[in-house]
């Protein structure tokens, strides 16, 4: 039967999926698959029913009321609660529907802070390459994904881009993690001094870099020298937790494991776990005390900001998350499995690093362990594993271009934070065999 869907890929359709439940999704032939690769969305796994019945419940009372005339309980309640639990100075919560509109708000409230403290000149943004912030126009402009850009480079705006911090292939023989975060921070001064400080309104990372590495953790005291740099210049440090975040790592927020909070936040994914579209963007009571004592309006806007059920979702996947403490499990959860893929395939021939942090795990593949030459982008290793690993029924995340855009190859895998050891043992020997059956 003819589908009117508009799929991601035209030529390859995906199959239908029929239901879920716990870690695993099924397809309408009634095949089950390990879904630790639906871009860490699924922390709770599927047939959550605490979080299944606040929806039920708050569709009963009411579904929607429109954030110009409204707010609501759900939505006052889950800030509460976030800003309870957030770090630093973040004070305020601004309810979207996803990442890139999370990352999109952040952009254009750093831009309106400054407008309303009387400083118009910071327009300039500084971002990382390899990284990936979205695909809203200037989400995308901000990343570094350069296979995501391409096409669309002639509409983006211009954003200024550095070195990200991945050890495994920039840290050099000998440097020692000090040295190297030495680099990587003059990098960065050398960058704002060239721009002008005054004209920089934000340096903006991913706090453990997500789809574009594959879950690269930073070097040392990498976060705290940036934020101390930001300071100096009194540049706004946003944060895109969208994929990090929201206990992926181990805590709920990623930057809490580096002693730093940022000016702005970007949340998403595990907000909802899945189970309603929602993201968020969090900044600290001096930006917000800002726009009200100046025009009191943040000109920025979309219709189902705050939706109540989406509100309603997240804060259900919170209480479970902190609640119910299932957070906790992630640190153990992660160590196990980390250890796992490294008694399975820390000495395979074709895998080159196996990083991570929490339930946030990347795999790069190479075509020599010694050299870390990568396969060549058009064997497109990648997406051979992806399909491979699908008939072995594992959901994971392989991307391309991991060193440049072009080259390089690597597995993201982000279980569920309710799997068992069995069920991540078991990911880790249909990765295994996936891998095999690709590079031998």
């Amino acid at each position: 039967m003819t589908s009117h869907v508009f799929p991601r890929n035209s030529k390859a359709p995906p199959p239908k999926v029929s239901h879920g439940k716990g870690v695993h999704l099924y397809d309408s032939e009634g095949r089950a698959y390990l879904n630790f690769g639906d871009a860490a969305v699924s922390c709770l796994g599927h047939g959550d029913a605490h979080v299944a019945n606040a929806i039920k419940e708050q569709v009963d009372r009411v579904a929607f009321a429109h954030t110009g005339f409204f707010t609501s309980d759900p939505a006052e309640n889950l800030a509460d609660k976030l800003i309870s639990l957030a770090p630093g100075d973040l004070d305020r919560v601004y309810f979207v529907s996803g990442g890139s509109e999370a990352m999109e708000t952040a952009l254009k409230l750093a831009r309106q802070y400054y407008l309303e403290i009387g400083q118009p000149k910071r327009k300039r943004i500084v971002a990382r390459r390899q990284s990936y912030h979205g695909n809203t126009l200037g989400a995308l402009a901000t990343g570094g994904n350069e296979w995501r850009r391409a096409q669309f480079a002639p509409i983006l705006i211009d954003v200024t881009h550095v070195s990200p911090c991945y050890a495994y292939r920039d840290q050099e023989e000998g440097e020692t993690n000090d040295a190297y975060v030495d680099r990587l921070i003059e990098e960065l001064d050398a960058e704002f001094q060239a721009l002008g400080p005054d004209t920089v309104m934000a340096f903006v990372a991913e706090p453990v870099v997500g789809a574009t590495l594959g879950a690269v953790p930073p070097v040392g005291e990498y976060f705290a020298r940036v934020r101390a740099l930001c300071d100096r210049y009194g540049i706004l440090l946003i944060l895109d937790e969208v994929m990090c975040g929201m206990g992926r790592t181990g805590t709920l927020f990623a930057c809490e494991q580096h002693g730093i909070a940022p000016d702005i936040c970007a949340i998403a994914k595990g907000l909802g776990g899945g189970y309603q579209p929602i993201g968020a963007t969090l900044c600290t009571k001096e930006i917000h005390d800002a726009i009200l004592a100046g025009s009191g309006f943040f000109q920025h806007g979309h219709t189902y900001l705050g939706h109540p059920v989406a509100c309603a979702a997240g804060l259900a996947v919170l209480e479970r998350l902190i609640d119910d403490d299932v957070l906790s499990r992630v640190t153990p959860s992660g160590q196990f499995f980390r250890q796992s893929l490294r008694d399975r395939l820390g000495q395979h021939p074709h895998v080159g690093d196996i990083r991570g942090v929490g339930l946030f795990c990347g795999v790069e593949l190479v075509s020599n362990r010694e050299s870390k030459e990568p396969f060549a982008p058009t064997d497109k290793v990648h997406a051979k594993i992806k399909s491979a690993a699908f008939s072995e029924g594992l959901i994971c995340y392989p991307m391309g271009g991991t060193i440049d855009g072009r080259n390089g190859d690597h597995v993201l895998l982000a279980p569920p934070f309710v799997a068992s050891h069995a069920e991540l043992s078991s990911a880790v020997e249909r990765l295994a065999t996936a891998i095999d059956s690709v590079v031998g």
